[in-house]
């Protein structure tokens, strides 16, 4: 196939790519990659016992610094979630009666706040939500733990309220986005690796073993359930990974998001219209182009990953190869396939590298297939005047490139039994039209 208009490779070495979903226009300019995708860190101390248990609000040693805990999964031998129990609305004064190795708690700093959906949609806390708020509140140890919250988070926004002031009704009122909130955020247990030596050693998804990261894919989707559930108002749920600050994470914490929004987003306004004319599209443009460009990194019963082109920094694209494309539509076995592949990219790229996950798949009440894929990518680069004024990126490592620095550290993570069975390279089979959601038969 040709790769206009999407992919031209110019005499000089320059790559000018258009995302063939969203348009995003890049260059890839010769000598503008040649530096390493990870910076050591300059200033670190050694770690004491209070770093590994209390260096910020997501530590265990902090649980009562976050809002009241909606799920958690406990590591257990034959437990039902790839080797985890899981645990629904964790009362405040059984929070230490186990070690939650993830848990999912709502986001104290709303993207979408509560009152919008009550003003803008007119919903009333639905009655599973004020049931749990009851029951919570009516402990002691419950309505200390959400006075004290709601304390930190009127002092964050210059308020002079105080949690202690709050009478039940206003309590009840001011606490409803605990219970019946749309952004949640699943936060891993460790903060730094537990052989870490330095503030350096942060433990990001690269740190946990297989079968902890299936866990935490599996909560992950499990909670995109819930928020659609929970609110019928809810068109997509954005999931999204900032792991360290360049990459706009709060805290050099392991953890995922998930934000219930009334849109689909503009990504999905941009390539749906194009899947509808256009079925083929994904399989076209995404492993089908992987293959002609050698830019397959693995494959497994379930998933391939490849390098993607046409974004702004550096990524690597992890697509379901299964027929269902909601990501709580997928089987175990599909949700640990695609968990494997990104798990290997996260060993890959490594946790001294930030980077942003994307999830994107088919919203709720649309009638066009688009594979579950969660795209990787490295934030090595700042965007800067020229991207403002132009809107044409400059992404510093062009597609081939960062095959080529990605294989090897693949091939060396399973050898060293860190990553899951899976093909590589050159040993991957990836058929013509693989994405099978992505085809109208």
């Amino acid at each position: 196939m040709s790769d206009e208009p999407y992919y031209r490779e110019l005499p000089d070495g320059t790559i000018k790519q258009v995302n063939p979903f969203t348009g995003t226009k890049v260059w890839t300019v010769p000598g503008r990659g040649a530096r390493p995708l990870s910076k050591p860190a300059t200033q670190t101390r050694e770690l004491t016992e209070h770093d590994r248990h209390a260096a910020c609000a997501f530590c265990p040693d902090n649980l009562l610094s976050t809002p009241p805990e909606k799920t958690r999964l406990v590591k257990r031998e034959g437990g039902l979630v790839r080797g985890h129990d899981l645990m629904r609305r964790v009362s405040a004064d059984q929070l230490g009666d186990t070690v939650p190795e993830f848990r999912r708690i709502p986001n104290l700093f709303e993207i979408l706040s509560w009152q919008y959906w009550q003003l803008n949609w007119g919903m009333d806390l639905p009655r599973a939500s004020r049931d749990w708020q009851e029951e919570y509140l009516s402990n002691p140890g419950g309505e200390a733990h959400v006075r004290s919250v709601l304390n930190a988070e009127f002092k964050a926004v210059g308020s002079d309220q105080r949690g202690e002031d709050l009478g039940p009704k206003e309590l009840r009122e001011a606490s409803a986005a605990f219970f019946a909130g749309g952004h949640d955020v699943i936060v891993a247990r460790r903060h730094y690796t537990d052989e870490g030596t330095t503030t350096a050693d942060v433990a990001g998804s690269a740190s946990l073993t297989v079968d902890e990261h299936r866990a935490f894919m599996a909560l992950t989707v499990d909670s995109m359930v819930q928020l659609h559930r929970h609110n019928e108002h809810v068109r997509y749920v954005v999931a999204f990974q900032n792991w360290l600050k360049p990459a706009g994470a709060s805290f050099d914490h392991l953890h995922k998001q998930l934000v219930a929004i009334d849109e689909v987003g503009a990504d999905n306004e941009s390539v749906l219209p194009k899947a509808v004319l256009d079925p083929g599209i994904f399989n076209r443009w995404g492993p089908d182009f992987a293959v002609e460009h050698g830019l397959v990194l693995a494959r497994n019963e379930g998933a391939v990953m490849t390098v993607g082109f046409g974004h702004r920094y550096p990524s690597v694209e992890v697509w379901s190869t299964g027929r269902a494309d909601q990501p709580w539509r997928v089987d175990d076995d599909g949700i640990d396939a695609m968990s494997d592949l990104l798990h290997a990219a996260h060993v890959a790229v490594s946790d001294d590298v930030p980077a942003n996950e994307e999830w994107h798949y088919r919203p709720i009440g649309t009638g066009v297939p688009v594979p579950w894929r969660i795209i990787l990518k490295l934030r090595i680069s700042t965007l800067a005047g020229f991207e403002g004024g132009t809107k044409i990126y400059v992404n510093t490592i062009s597609p081939t490139t960062l095959a080529a620095m990605l294989l090897p550290k693949l091939f060396e993570a399973r050898a060293a039994g860190r990553i899951a069975p899976m093909d590589l390279g050159a040993e991957c089979h990836v058929e013509p039209g693989v994405l099978r959601a992505g085809r109208i038969d």
